[in-house]
């Protein structure tokens, strides 16, 4: 050929059909992320979502956060699980409701306000009520406002513009007007007896309130002094207590009925030891050793002397150690109680205990089936935790400081013990005992009179479906009504409800729905008429509570004016304790599911979902309450979450500066983000967070984010006319569609089932694995440089099938991405992923011998792609194109499926030959894929230069450089 005739080969880079997006690669969330909200707003997303006609409702029942502060990462993974709950819901069919609310009552918002007034050397006391309460209520509403926008930006969608507050008028009504159906049915009681309390605080509080932290105590082996005539006179029965502040309360001495004891003499002692050569002490056999231990007593100082039977000892009585000391003023001097009890153990202490029932349940319930309560309780303890004024040797003694910090009590105790020789020995152990959740501070168990709903007594409401009263109800409605996520929550309610006392209802606070009733003047607790039941009274305290909330309970002359024409309001005392908060938020189902008209027609929600601790919360209260009141649980529903721990696994805390702020991640990374945490997290367990598992999510969405992309670039221009049916796609579209068919499944049922994790993982490695690092690679040739041919429209035919699925099933978690992505290919004013459902898939897709074809051929393509990465890796070749590998297959089956298809296509090379010939020595092997080996050729050819096949046919078409199938392509 000559010189002049030599032409260059065309530039074919325009000609091919390379992806075209305007979709970047960096997301750039947490800027954007703002500005899908407010489209969000003005679109009325949720609005719209409520409008469509003909679903089925589907409540999420929000448990109510307390409106105090800033946002922690327990609320960002507790309100995310639910925003997901209630989207994926939404997306597959349902109308999908969900209500915000705010616990905004009770002592942490009270106690600020109490801080406040501290701070300026004010009196709480001296401050008109209803003024307090009035601050009290603007602090909760300040925090509402802060907190509804914190949520509102980590993408949680619900009915932000009317959520519920249990400050609301209505919402106040409705809580004292469930109180008054506990008043009305006989299960409200007043009663004395021990509670925890806090005398930081001065109140009683509910377990629910308590927190268990360890704590220092000063421990106590106390010396009770046998009286009577018998063998046994003038030797000591020995306790041991780690409060040594009961002691002036005592009341008496319990012993195990079926425990070994003995009498024990001391023989010898050391200079240091209390004991004394002679003292005898009785003590639980297995205790002995330990107790003259603890009296500096060393082997050879004791013996024991003989066995003390039960028999014996039931017929004790003792004195108490401070029996007829100076200044005592008789205060201890009469005999103490000596008695069995099933409480005792012998596995610690000395093999007795010292009693005193008006600081210990076990202690109390004894005496009260005794029926000697009246005999035993004492009122030594006020309510600031000092003892009271009067009390000999100990008044005005502080049990706790002001700060929580420990008193004068034990050591005055102590002190005088140590003085009249009643105590054998003394020390200190670290124990985990209660504390105040809000204060942080010890509580005590302190007998004063509260209100009381009695679990066990017949309601006799006539809603007996489930039982006659509160536990028999809630212990069915756990084990017949409700599905518990994970299983384990059932256990723990169950025990908890199983094993529980009375409900405690009073507070001795200000802020808070008040206990609205009214108790005779005169008349006893156990008294008929002690209680006034009077529904007109009661009409007349709700309709005003309707119009002017709680706060009307306090105003002046509330009493005559809610009693005044029904009945004498000079017959009768006025009520002023608080309901407990639980109380407050256990009835919101009634104000919520029941009142509101995007509640539910029967009042119960299909879902609680908040952290494991709400089994001693929420849940609970909830059950407690609606069991009371309505006969069975509030909901059908229990999803419940761990805590949220650091990258070691330490439990988050200021002082440790390990602390993970979600606005500081949203900064950062953006919300979608931390979206993607929590779904790739098992939330029912305790999750850990940190810098490094951050950048690990973050990594798991850029590999998502670019299987997006690549899907938007590929799909320019697509429309209708594009589109096949399945039935005239190739087998690789058609498996694509079976492993749809598959994932649907997958994914309605984890979504059904609150499995995020289990939904996010099937999806991302499918994404990953089968699109991105298989289908995608293969089928990025037809994409690029296919014609308009059956094979490169089927493919974009299935990408918009996958475009629809994957970002539907993904909007519930990437709430942001996935709207991106919609709006990318869909931008219309109007247009949001939130107002579309989850395509339907048919059942047609499904095929399941196709599957099985395609895991002999995708097996056998592991081996190919492997061998050939070895190839490059020893820079042999530079790309799997260059390559014509001979692939030996000893399998008929597989040999067969393999030559059904372009192998070559699938494993990216030029050429491919199969063959049923054994496989040389030489051959690359896997051994996980036994019988198919590869041997690695060359391709042979010119390199086509549109698509870059090696191919023997390039150069012989009419468009210079190119193949015959690019050729077809070009013409």
């Amino acid at each position: 050929m000559c010189a002049d005739t030599i032409t260059e080969t065309p530039d074919y880079k325009s000609t091919l059909n390379l992806p075209r997006t305007d979709f970047p690669m960096r997301a750039g969330l947490p800027k954007r992320e703002p500005e899908w909200l407010k489209r969000w707003e003005e679109l009325d997303i949720y609005g719209r979502l409520r409008a469509k006609q003909g679903r089925t409702p589907f409540t999420l029942h929000d448990g109510p956060p307390y409106a105090n502060g800033n946002l922690h990462i327990g609320h960002a993974l507790n309100k995310t699980i639910k925003d997901m709950i209630v989207r994926s819901h939404q997306m597959m069919g349902y109308d999908a409701r969900y209500i915000p609310g705010w616990d905004c009552h009770g002592l942490p918002i009270e106690w600020k306000i109490e801080e406040k007034y501290r701070a300026k050397g004010l009196d709480k006391d001296a401050v008109d009520v209803v003024e307090f309460r009035q601050e009290c209520r603007d602090f909760a509403a300040g925090w509402v406002d802060i907190q509804r926008e914190e949520f509102k930006r980590l993408g949680v969608t619900g009915n932000w513009a009317e959520p519920y507050l249990t400050m609301d008028f209505h919402a106040e009504r409705v809580i004292a007007e469930e109180f008054m159906k506990f008043l009305m049915t006989g299960t409200l009681y007043q009663g004395s007896k021990p509670v925890m309390w806090s005398p930081v605080e001065q109140t009683a509080l509910a377990e629910a309130e308590v927190e268990y932290h360890d704590k220092d105590s000063l421990t106590i082996w106390v010396k009770f002094k046998v009286l009577g005539d018998s063998d046994l006179a003038g030797a000591h029965v020995v306790i041991w207590t780690t409060t040594p502040w009961t002691i002036p309360s005592n009341k008496g001495v319990v012993y195990g009925e079926d425990f070994d004891y003995g009498l024990y003499e001391v023989t010898g002692t050391p200079e240091e030891s209390w004991a004394n050569v002679g003292d005898k002490f009785i003590l639980a056999d297995k205790r002995a050793e330990d107790v003259m231990t603890r009296a500096r007593l060393e082997d050879g100082m004791w013996t024991r002397l003989r066995d003390v039977t039960s028999g014996e000892l039931s017929g004790l009585s003792l004195a108490h150690p401070l029996a007829g000391v100076e200044g005592g003023d008789g205060e201890w001097d009469a005999p103490r109680d000596f008695r069995a009890a099933p409480f005792v153990t012998d596995e610690d202490g000395t093999g007795f205990v010292h009693c005193a029932p008006s600081h210990g349940m076990d202690e109390f319930e004894l005496y009260r089936d005794a029926g000697m309560l009246a005999e035993v309780i004492t009122y030594n303890v006020d309510p600031d935790g000092t003892f009271r004024a009067d009390l000999p040797l100990f008044g005005g003694k502080a049990i706790l400081k002001p700060n929580g910090k420990e008193g004068d009590a034990n050591k005055a105790v102590i002190d005088k013990l140590v003085e009249v020789g009643g105590l054998l020995a003394r020390g200190k152990i670290k124990h985990s005992y209660p504390h105040s959740w809000r204060s942080k501070a010890p509580v005590i168990y302190r007998n004063t009179p509260q209100w009381f709903a009695a679990i066990d007594k017949p309601v006799g409401d006539g809603q007996d479906t489930y039982g006659t009263t509160i536990r028999e109800r809630a212990l069915t409605s756990i084990d017949e009504l409700v599905k518990w996520t994970p299983k384990t929550g059932r256990n723990r309610l169950y025990s908890m409800i199983e094993s529980r006392p009375d409900w405690v209802l009073s507070r001795q606070r200000a802020w808070g729905v008040p206990l609205t009733c009214f108790v005779k003047k005169g008349a006893k607790p156990t008294d008929e008429d002690f209680l006034l039941r009077n529904k007109q009274v009661n009409r007349r305290i709700t309709s005003t509570f309707e119009a002017e909330g709680a706060d009307a309970w306090y105003e002046e002359g509330a009493k005559k004016r809610f009693l005044e024409g029904i009945v004498n309001p000079d017959d009768y005392n006025q009520v002023f304790d608080i309901l407990d908060v639980w109380f407050d938020s256990g009835s919101t189902h009634a104000f919520v599911l029941r009142d509101r008209e995007d509640g539910t027609a029967d009042g119960i929600a299909d879902v609680y979902m908040e952290g494991t601790d709400q089994h001693r919360g929420w849940f609970h209260s909830s059950m407690l309450q609606a069991c009371g009141t309505i006969g069975r649980a509030p909901y059908r529903n229990v999803v419940t979450h761990g805590f949220t721990l650091d990258e070691k696994g330490n439990k988050m805390s200021k002082s440790l500066g390990n602390t993970i702020v979600p606005e500081k991640i949203v900064q950062q990374y953006g919300a979608d983000i931390l979206r993607l945490w929590v779904a790739q997290t098992d939330y029912t367990a305790d999750q850990r967070i940190g810098p490094e598992i951050l950048k690990g999510v973050a990594d798991s969405y850029r590999r998502l984010r670019n299987t997006m992309r690549f899907m938007l670039g590929s799909l320019a221009d697509f429309t209708e006319a594009d589109r096949i049916e399945p039935a005239e796609m190739p087998e690789l579209e058609r498996w694509v569609l079976h492993r749809l068919a598959d994932l649907d499944d997958t994914v309605r049922k984890g979504y059904a089932g609150f499995d995020f994790q289990g939904v996010f993982q099937a999806v991302f490695t499918f994404a990953t694995v089968d699109l991105s690092a298989f289908y995608f690679d293969v089928r990025k040739d037809a994409l690029y440089c296919d014609g308009d041919t059956p094979r490169r429209r089927a493919a974009r035919t299935v990408l918009d099938i996958l475009f629809h699925r994957l970002t539907t099933w993904l909007a519930p978690i990437l709430v942001f991405t996935m709207e991106e992505v919609w709006l990318e290919r869909f931008p219309g004013a109007e247009s949001s992923v939130h107002l579309v459902d989850m395509p339907e898939t048919p059942a047609s897709w499904r095929d399941d011998a196709l599957a099985a074809k395609w895991a002999m051929i995708r097996q056998a393509r592991r081996v190919v792609t492997a061998a050939l990465e070895v190839q490059r890796t020893d820079k042999v070749i530079g790309a799997s194109l260059e390559a014509a590998p001979v692939v030996h297959v000893r399998d008929a089956e597989m040999l067969a499926a393999l030559k059904s298809v372009h192998f070559d296509d699938l494993c990216i090379t030029s050429a491919l030959t199969l063959t049923d010939d054994p496989s040389p020595a030489e051959a690359f092997r896997m051994p996980e894929t036994e019988g198919v080996g590869v041997v690695f050729e060359k391709a042979d050819g010119t390199k086509c230069q549109r698509c870059w096949k090696i191919l023997p046919d390039v150069g012989t078409h009419a468009h210079p450089g190119v193949c015959g199938r690019c050729d077809s392509a070009l013409t």
